[in-house]
């Protein structure tokens, strides 16, 4: 299946009627198709202020997304565009167009909601694009128009249930929400301030200071501001010029030739493209699972899926989803070592390529799944090993009997030959037996069933001998006698060979059983480790943030909403400390419960590993 996609053209992902979204089934078979990870960029913002202009110029084209050149929306709900990564290789970038904001043609405005929360839920990068400045009246358009920036909390959801102290799950917006970036278009202002040059992030943090004032419109005012700076830690400013001035030559912008264009607003238009290039990241959610198309596909369906039974988004809900079909997915992937079928020296179980297998699929399933909650899935994946481990055993020792019997025929032929027409006497039929072992043993690659065959061949010559004793005239009584209680003695230790084979081949499977325990419980542990680390580093980094929102809330004097911040700030301090201190046992548990659950899957082989045992004991007992 194709990891890159080939689209020339973008194509509807999440169809927007005014009362229903629906997702085509189209766009979701090319995601579908893509196992690489994937960079998402989304672009949102009031209709008519060429939106989809800069993300053709991110595909590399003129042509596209839809450019409309009249007061009318043109993209109704989101348009995706997927092509290769120019900066990344391995990645593929993902444009996600949404429809303009505000249209006065749209039966419901909560639409404007659903689209917009959509986009930060599916980005890695969101633009926000305005017109002329970022200033009071920008700001209440972001608070009016989409609505959600403000009540992101009603239409987005963490967690599907609230938190033990109450504090709020937006807490974790911080750790999955995108990388936000303000472009700001036909921008005709000096960058100063107080007189001195200032760069274009810092025109954007200045926009985003809080009004002074405790009266209901400084409180309107600043809603939009504080939701950019408590949600999006990481922003990003451009401002272009006005492309041309020419009217005729601006409604038909995806016609104009280059040199027909303002040299500035090419040059803006050229860094804000490799600032995408360079610095968008690929999408993740928490605890640092990437995104991949496939994934991208299940998060979609997620989502629209929960806002068209009318519940809120929530991440956690749709991770679990998400994780059921990835987690699935993981355990039957293939891994790409091979274990040459039989034959092969290696006995039952023997450390070697089929323990390197093993290894690689084990690690395969830890680097693909997540949220295996109860380890449900590892299970199953130790299951899968273990039959078709024992269906290649079965192979393998079928393969070695049939091989192994066909050799000792070839080999005793004229024995038989001579045993057939009588010629044989005891002492002949000996010496034939000890050559025909000599020749057998010298024969190459005989597999796991080698002892096993000769010495059934050898236990199928006894009443052949015992005939030829029996019929040797030139014995005497004496003689055969001794004979007999020797052939007698022999046949006993054939019996005890067969069963230390018995029990060296079980003791070999139990070793493997062991081995493929240990690797089981090493790579989790590893993997949960891993993941305690990334839990860490994101609440330590949420908190952080936190930190610093209170910081530039003490120091622009709003000391009210500097302590509104303790509650979350100790809720943040508290779970980091939890998980430091509290680590060790939560692993040792999750450990303990998998190796009595791998144990129960190894149990029938260790009750017949038992019972080997006791025949064996019981032969040295009769002795």
């Amino acid at each position: 299946m194709a990891s890159r996609p080939n689209m020339v053209a973008p194509i509807c992902l999440v169809e927007n009627n005014n009362e229903h979204l629906s997702v085509n089934q189209e766009a979701l078979e090319i995601l579908d198709q893509i196992s690489q990870p994937v960079v998402v960029v989304a672009i949102a913002g009031l209709y008519r202020t060429g939106k989809s202009y800069l993300m053709n110029q991110l595909a590399g084209q003129n042509h596209g997304f839809p450019l409309g050149s009249t007061v009318q929306s043109q993209t109704k709900g989101i348009w995706m565009w997927c092509v290769p990564h120019p900066y990344k290789p391995d990645c593929t970038l993902v444009l996600l167009d949404t429809e303009g904001l505000g249209d006065v043609e749209k039966g419901d405005p909560k639409n404007d909601s659903w689209i917009f929360a959509l986009a930060v839920l599916l980005c890695s990068s969101f633009v926000y694009n305005s017109l002329s400045t970022i200033n009071h009246q920008a700001l209440e358009q972001l608070h009016w128009v989409p609505v959600t920036v403000t009540e992101l909390t009603e239409l987005i959801r963490a967690k599907s249930s609230p938190t033990p102290d109450g504090v709020d799950d937006s807490i974790e917006f911080v750790s999955f929400f995108p990388d936000f970036i303000w472009t700001v278009r036909d921008f005709s202002l000096e960058l100063e301030l107080n007189g001195h040059p200032i760069t274009e992030d810092e025109y954007l943090e200045n926009a985003l200071k809080l009004i002074p004032g405790m009266n209901h419109k400084a409180q309107i005012s600043n809603l939009p501001r504080e939701c950019i700076r408590h949600f999006f830690p990481r922003r990003k400013c451009f401002v272009f010029d006005r492309p041309t001035n020419d009217k005729k030559l601006l409604a038909n912008i995806e016609k104009v030739a280059d040199n027909q264009l303002d040299p500035n607003f090419k040059e803006e238009t050229k860094n804000f493209c490799f600032y995408i290039f360079t610095q968008a990241r690929t999408k993740t959610l928490r605890e640092g699972i990437m995104i991949t198309g496939k994934r991208l596909k299940t998060l979609v369906v997620t989502y629209v899926d929960a806002i068209n039974n009318g519940a809120v988004p929530c991440l956690e809900n749709a991770m679990t989803t998400l994780a059921q079909i990835e987690n699935s997915r993981a355990f039957r992937r293939q891994p790409t070592t091979t274990v040459s079928r039989w034959p092969r020296e290696h006995p039952a179980g023997a450390a070697g390529p089929a323990a390197a297998c093993e290894r690689e699929a084990i690690a395969i399933f830890m680097e693909n799944s997540f949220k295996d909650n109860n380890q449900e899935f590892q299970k199953n994946l130790v299951e899968i090993i273990k039959d078709k481990q024992d269906k290649f055993l079965l192979q393998n020792e079928d393969a070695s009997v049939k091989y192994c019997q066909d050799k000792l025929e070839q080999l005793s032929k004229s024995l038989m030959e001579d045993i057939s027409a009588g010629i044989f006497s005891v002492p002949a039929l000996h010496g034939n037996k000890e050559r025909i072992e000599q020749d057998y043993w010298q024969v190459p690659r005989k597999g796991v069933k080698a002892n096993e065959v000769l010495q059934r061949f050898l236990q199928s010559q006894a009443a052949t001998e015992n005939s030829i004793l029996q019929g040797d005239k030139a014995l005497t009584d004496e003689m055969k006698a001794m004979a007999a209680e020797r052939a007698k003695k022999e046949a006993a230790e054939k019996e005890q060979e067969l069963l230390r084979q018995k029990l060296q081949e079980q003791q070999q499977q139990m070793e493997a059983q062991m081995r493929s325990r240990e690797e089981n419980m090493l790579q989790l542990k590893e993997k949960l480790e891993r993941e305690r680390e990334n839990i860490l580093r994101e609440q330590n980094m949420i908190l952080e943030h936190k930190l610093k929102v209170q910081e530039d809330l003490l120091r622009e004097g709003f000391k009210k909403k500097c302590e509104d911040m303790n509650a979350e700030i100790s809720h943040l301090r508290n779970m980091i400390d939890s998980i430091q201190n509290d680590n060790s046992p939560f692993i040792t548990k999750i450990m303990e419960r998998l190796a009595s659950e791998i144990d129960s899957i190894f149990c029938t082989s260790g009750k017949f590993f038992g019972n080997v045992l006791r025949s064996f004991g019981s032969l040295f007992k009769d002795k």
